[in-house]
């Protein structure tokens, strides 16, 4: 028998849970530094239009499924098919997946909490990229210290997501996503209006400009197969997360039009984190391509010197503290109510007991960085296995499954007509049809193919 189900309580509230858990870590610190190693603004390019005609239909399609079955992934495939069959690997992958990149995400968001902490404290005036480069490696080799920020995210969470979807999930993602967009802005406006910091420097029109303008010269396969896959990791596809929410939606939701706009606020979001962090790097002429350690070494040092730095350190770390706790309460949500209606417990005891997995299974990946950093399998330590897993493998082989189902179980027509109910203005035509049938599947295996190899 189909259990009672919750309804997320507005329109509005739909969008900006669902923009949550696609806004994270993924826009504010993993995009710019895609950007500054792939070309700048060819990448930008690219990864723009990747995000509008592969993972529209796809987006669309995942929460499509939760909508027409009103259940979480494993029990919607299962209705969909019948037990056993291997469609419903979607639920089972996605929901794993979704636990395992949380082990180590959880930590990643601690990091987060911690330079908020020391943002306000002011520690980073006047510092120097060697300065900075010493106190991230010193702080995340401390597990005492990582591990109880951990420990302070993990409750946050819990008491959020156990007060259920309207009054926890969608109030929380309610205030703290608007928050998040305003703060960011800001950011944005105060780099572009900075002058040129030292000697030599272009200044921020400089950095604009190397941003937002094309060089095609730098456009080569790495660098499209590089914003294939930052689209789809940052959107958050195949991880459970949009199937669940998609089955708190009404019957007569407009899906086309709101899935449009979530994929919208999530892509924005990226593109504005570029404009806070591009024109400062150049004022203070600074190498964009600085890779992975852009946001921990090298926003101190511009925070560090400039006039009311610390303020607008504050404000940088709340909003990426905030767009971790968004994305982690859909990557709590997907997994505790697949597996709480999977085996019949309450929501309270399914969250907390996802949690208490979650943190017992990103222990390894806190020691990772400091006791154990000596311990390596197959060549990766605990922190970069459990990344590589859920998201080179079993993410993208989620995404491939629903790309499949779609394309050749559920069929166009199928897809169509279910993702139509209820659509108002923008709808899915039969202009679709080759995109949803030939060009999303064979865009996710590459991406499987060029992530697991």
């Amino acid at each position: 028998m189909e259990q009672k189900r919750e309804n997320w309580g507005s329109r509005f509230g739909f969008i900006m849970a669902t923009a949550g858990f696609a806004i994270g870590l993924g826009n504010i610190w993993r995009f710019p530094y895609m950007v500054g190693t792939n070309g700048g603004g060819a990448f930008l390019v690219v990864y723009l239009a990747i995000c509008f005609t592969i993972c529209v239909p796809l987006f669309i399609a995942e929460i499509s499924l939760g909508r027409k079955t009103r259940l979480s992934p494993i029990q919607g495939m299962r209705k969909l098919t019948h037990k056993g069959s291997p469609w419903v690997l979607i639920g089972w992958i996605g929901a794993i997946a979704c636990i395992l990149l949380m082990s180590y995400y959880l930590m990643v968001i601690g990091w987060m909490a911690a330079y908020f902490v020391k943002a306000v404290s002011g520690v980073f005036a006047g510092a120097t990229p060697e300065q900075t480069e010493a106190m991230f490696t010193g702080f995340v080799a401390d597990p005492v210290q990582v591990g109880a920020y951990t420990l302070g995210i993990v409750i946050l969470l819990g008491v959020i997501v156990t007060r259920g979807l309207k009054n926890g999930v969608e109030k929380a993602c309610k205030w703290m996503l608007p928050i998040l967009m305003v703060m960011l802005l800001i950011l944005a406006a105060k780099s572009l209006m900075m002058s040129p910091q030292v000697e030599g420097a272009q200044g921020a029109m400089a950095g604009l400009k190397w941003y937002v303008t094309p060089d095609f010269s730098k456009l080569d396969g790495g660098v499209v197969l590089a914003a294939l896959g930052q689209a789809f990791f940052s959107i958050g596809i195949g991880i459970a997360c949009a199937f669940v929410y998609g089955s708190y939606l009404a019957p007569d939701s407009d899906l086309p039009t709101d899935a449009v706009i979530v994929i919208a606020l999530d892509t924005g979001i990226a593109v504005v984190a570029g404009l806070v962090i591009f024109p400062a790097l150049f004022c203070f002429g600074m190498d964009p391509q600085a890779g992975p350690g852009l946001l921990f070494q090298t926003m101190p040092v511009i925070f560090g010197q400039i006039p009311g730095g610390s303020i607008f350190a504050s404000m940088f770390f709340f909003l990426v503290v905030l767009a971790g706790l968004t994305s982690g309460m859909g990557y709590l949500e997907a997994p505790a109510t697949t597996f709480g209606e999977l085996l019949g417990i309450s929501r309270k005891k399914a969250v907390w007991s996802v949690l208490a997995v979650m943190y017992i299974l990103g222990i390894p990946s806190i020691l990772s960085q400091g006791p154990w950093s000596h311990i390596m399998i197959f060549g990766k330590n605990f922190f970069d296995l459990a990344d590589y897993i859920s998201g080179c493998v079993m993410m993208p082989v989620d995404a491939l499954l629903i790309a499949l189902y779609t394309a050749f179980v559920w069929k166009f027509s199928g897809f169509k007509e279910a993702s139509n109910v209820g659509a108002k203005g923008f709808k899915i035509t039969n202009a679709w049809k080759p995109l949803v049938v030939v060009v999303v599947p064979v865009a996710v295996f590459i991406i499987m193919v060029t992530a697991i190899f």
